[in-house]
């Protein structure tokens, strides 16, 4: 075979019409950007995207957005805008070989005038030799490069390769925007279900966006499986059931991942409603990550570090809590564990906060760097051994429940850490009778050191 020949071997399709059996959400793709519904910000009048369209000036680019929000068929529409060639590959099944002959097709369509615009959906998914190939090439404007991913590409894109592309951030899409969607396929007569179908009422339109979780292809999907479930149990003329909608999207799938920035998303947001004492935010988030399917043992994990890291002392009992709802959850599982968790949170919500005792912690490993092994001060050491104690081990040590308020002012960290204060207790909570105390102890344990401090 000759090489030009098994090269075109992976020649793409170039965009067009939908076949009419093609699925509803490929036959209502936008024929145009004044189609494009939600993402105003990038697409409106003045807007930076728009601009460098109309300018006929499209950049390499990386288009980040959440499943469903038009990433695909933005870049088809980019490239028939600007009247270049559309090379589509999807990095979950393209490799190397596949993004050279790719790039070698797009070479000799710039010989001959034409340029070439590469669509790489899921890009996040190309490894880094995979992506140090397709570098030089966008370098040189071989390729003008569209890359389409659900994950933050400042994670996921090279450096040098992210260094070479604008990064546009798609919207999630609202709800009236889905609905806008679902309504121009409802009543499309040419690509949509108009000719024959079911008319849709607004309540319909409303449970289909509820359940589609913002994703327009889901949306549109859900839209599709209700018509055809109505037709089988409803007379062709009576308007579609609600019935028909809530069968076909059965349970609602949540947008959440274990391992990339939607989790962190989540998991951040968890946290920061605990630290604002938000009790309602901080339920709806962790019910957010267990109805997507998160590890309940990694929401109760976080509980636990953050009764520590954010109450601490100020209500002692929080870790305690914490501590048996991860018990708990290990022992019972879901879904009944839920119960225990949505008591830990709404006990760390409430409580009073401080950050003192992870701070004071930070400060102590802080001292260790910066003065490594200091000496251990004699009263404080064991002294098992003669040798031990004639050496000094020991001496001077008292006993402090045979003192009499069960005080010993006598000085005990090393020399050089004299005077230091690791842990500085706030006035939260019964923090307030813990700070009070040991302010009292500190003077007394001051007064007692050669030089008054």
């Amino acid at each position: 075979m000759p090489p030009d020949e098994s090269l075109e071997l992976f020649a793409p399709q170039p965009p067009g019409p939908a076949a009419s059996d093609a699925p509803l959400a490929d036959r209502m793709r936008p024929r145009s950007l004044d189609e494009v519904v939600g993402q105003e910000a990038l697409l409106g009048p003045g807007a930076a995207l728009r601009s460098l369209v109309d300018a006929d000036e499209l950049p390499s680019l990386i288009l980040w957005g959440p499943p469903g929000c038009g990433k695909t068929t933005l870049a088809r529409l980019l490239a028939k805008r600007s009247s270049t060639r559309f090379e589509p590959l999807s990095a979950v099944m393209a490799g190397v070989k596949e993004i050279r002959a790719a790039v070698e097709r797009a070479r000799r369509e710039r010989s001959a005038g034409r340029r070439t615009l590469l669509f790489l959906d899921e890009i996040h998914r190309l490894n880094r030799a995979q992506q140090d190939a397709l570098l030089p090439h966008v370098e040189s404007g071989t390729v003008t490069l569209i890359g389409a991913t659900t994950e933050n590409p400042s994670f996921e894109v090279i450096a040098p390769l992210l260094s070479r592309c604008r990064v546009f951030a798609l919207e999630r899409l609202a709800p009236d925007a889905l609905a806008s969607v679902l309504r121009r396929a409802a009543t499309d007569s040419e690509r949509g279900l108009g000719a024959g179908g079911p008319s849709v009422s607004d309540e319909a339109i409303a449970a289909l966006v509820h359940a589609a979780d913002a994703d327009a292809r889901r949306a549109l999907g859900l839209l599709e499986t209700a018509v055809a479930i109505h037709r089988q149990n409803a007379p062709a003329d009576s308007p579609l059931a609600l019935e028909a909608v809530r069968e076909a999207a059965g349970r609602r799938v949540l947008l959440h991942d274990r391992d990339r920035e939607e989790h962190y998303n989540v998991v951040s947001a968890l946290i920061k409603s605990l630290r604002a004492s938000d009790p309602d935010a901080a339920l709806y988030y962790a019910a957010r990550m267990l109805a997507a399917g998160e590890d309940p043992r990694f929401v109760a994990r976080r509980l636990v570090i953050f009764a520590s890291e954010d109450v601490g002392n100020a209500e002692p009992a929080a870790l305690s809590i914490a501590t048996s709802a991860y018990l708990a959850v290990e022992r019972i599982g879901m879904p009944e564990c839920r119960i225990a968790l949505g008591q830990a949170v709404t006990f760390l919500a409430c409580a009073p906060k401080s950050n003192a005792a992870y701070r004071g912690i930070s400060r102590a490993f802080e001292a260790v760097e910066a003065h490594g092994s200091l000496p251990v001060p004699m009263h404080l050491r064991n002294a098992p051994t003669g040798l031990m104690k004639n050496m000094g081990y020991g001496a001077g040590y008292e006993y402090p429940h045979d003192a009499e308020d069960r005080f010993v002012s006598t000085p005990n960290l090393p020399e050089p850490l004299a005077g230091e204060r690791f842990y500085q207790p706030t006035r939260e909570g019964r923090e307030v009778d813990i700070a009070e105390r040991i302010e009292a102890w500190r003077k007394r344990r001051g007064a007692a050191t050669p030089d008054g401090n």
